[in-house]
């Protein structure tokens, strides 16, 4: 089993109230901290099939201008989607699933690739894949496997491979946790937008369901302090350096 980061956006920023005002606002931070930004997906490659965790924006929509006071600027995109697969070592035909973290667009619009891989994303989610899926495998996934550690439910796709229920930044957001060698990777979508935003116990402004949001960053980080954990986020460039230094995550 290999998890592959595919790097989608580079040289990005983030402000600190957007990243860490979720639950007290923006105005209780500096909008003259800003921390690196990105935007990253990642893949499993289990050998005889590629897992996706999510897909990256659509190739021709328009980017917003990099400009001071933009609260989430990803960066310049690296090229195509197609070609960012790629550059990871990713055969397209080889992926036979997609575990989405959330339905917002810089996770799903290029789920549209692939045509013949189960797509699962938790049903509170679903309505706004089904109408531009209509014909794909999508699942509504029941997370029917029970608890997870710290998390109350989850489904295994693969041995190793556990799809989480984490809801928060949209009412059906999931996380996802591989265990490798003795570590656990978590692909952690959005739950925080940042390294920093973790440590800080925050989390982003673009949150749905506040007091889901809080219970979910409680349960990660009670995971975290229990277990060897490379944290891998979707939006900083920490996530997938961590992922190449297998840099476990230390919270306080």
């Amino acid at each position: 089993m290999e998890i592959k980061a595919i790097h989608l956006f580079e040289n990005g920023f983030i402000s600190q109230p957007f990243a860490f005002g979720g639950e007290d606002g923006k105005e209780a931070f500096d909008d003259q901290i800003f921390y690196r930004s990105s935007l990253q997906n990642f893949a499993i490659d289990l050998g005889d099939e590629v897992i996706l965790v999510d897909t990256g924006l659509d190739d021709g929509l328009p980017l917003p201008p990099k400009e001071y006071g933009t609260p989430l600027y990803m960066g310049e995109q690296t090229g195509t989607y197609l070609e960012a697969l790629a550059k990871a070592g990713v055969d397209k035909d080889r992926v036979t699933k997609i575990l989405v973290t959330h339905k917002h667009a810089d996770h799903t619009d290029e789920l549209k690739r692939f045509p013949n891989a189960e797509i699962f994303i938790a049903p509170e989610d679903t309505l706004t894949l089904a109408s531009r899926l209509a014909g794909f495998k999508l699942v509504k996934c029941p997370f029917a496997d029970g608890p997870y550690h710290e998390f109350e439910r989850s489904q295994t796709i693969a041995p190793g491979v556990h799809y989480i229920f984490a809801p928060g930044h949209t009412k059906g957001n999931s996380i996802v946790v591989v265990e490798k060698d003795g570590l656990f990777y978590m692909l952690a979508g959005d739950v925080t937008y940042c390294d920093a935003a973790l440590k800080a116990n925050k989390f982003s402004t673009a949150t749905d369901d506040m007091a889901a949001a809080r219970d979910t960053l409680d349960r990660v980080r009670a995971f975290i302090k229990a277990r060897p954990t490379v944290y891998l986020t979707s939006h900083c460039p920490e996530g997938y350096e961590s992922l190449a230094l297998k840099r476990i995550m230390k919270i306080a």
